[in-house]
């Protein structure tokens, strides 16, 4: 009788083993590339965004994290690319309509930033669960455009995407503030010295 045949796993190749990771279009890198760094760190942002999101209480901004969630998957998914932005469009992996998508962020960075008091000085990330989450996505958020940026002085970079994660560091941090406020815990301003 024959053996049936075993099934191959989808959740491990051993291809990475040697310390290289496959990208779109199936060149391959090593795992400490810059390339892999960058899209790595935008690929950690969207987690982080996704525990913050199950803090959230209002829909609207659990909505507003889930459109940013998306657009780092395609951000990611065209860094992954092997020739970047080009070989990205030929897998329809592309990060569409960037300007669109900034100026999105830059209204809802307006829209946000009116309903809470105006900066007097820095604060610290801290208060409700919600908000010290979110600064904590700025956080990782102003690292993955780092990221994207020190691979831009190595290969070409869809010089969109670092706008994209500037505008959204900008964004996450006003949103932190607002959920703060919504929530009723004041901000805690740093004191010099």
């Amino acid at each position: 009788m024959p053996r049936p045949r075993e099934k191959k796993s989808m959740l491990y190749t051993r291809s990475g083993d040697t310390g290289t990771t496959g990208l779109f279009g199936g060149g391959r890198v090593p795992k400490d590339s810059a390339r892999v760094d960058a899209y790595g760190s935008v690929d950690e942002l969207n987690s982080a965004l996704g525990v913050a999101a199950s803090f959230l209480e209002p829909p609207r901004l659990r909505s507003i994290v889930g459109e940013a969630q998306n657009e780092l998957f395609n951000i990611g998914s065209e860094l992954a690319s092997e020739t970047g932005v080009g070989k990205a469009a030929e897998a329809g992996h592309l990060f569409l309509d960037p300007e669109a998508k900034v100026a999105r962020l830059e209204a809802l960075i307006d829209e946000y930033d009116a309903e809470v008091p105006p900066l007097r000085t820095f604060i610290l990330p801290s208060r409700s669960q919600a908000g010290a989450q979110m600064h904590f996505c700025r956080t990782v958020c102003r690292r993955a455009e780092r990221a994207v940026v020190r691979l831009s002085r190595e290969e070409a970079v869809n010089a969109a995407v670092i706008a994209y994660l500037n505008r959204l560091s900008d964004l996450l941090f006003v949103l932190a503030r607002y959920v703060n406020k919504v929530e009723g815990k004041p901000e805690i301003e740093w004191r010099k010295g």
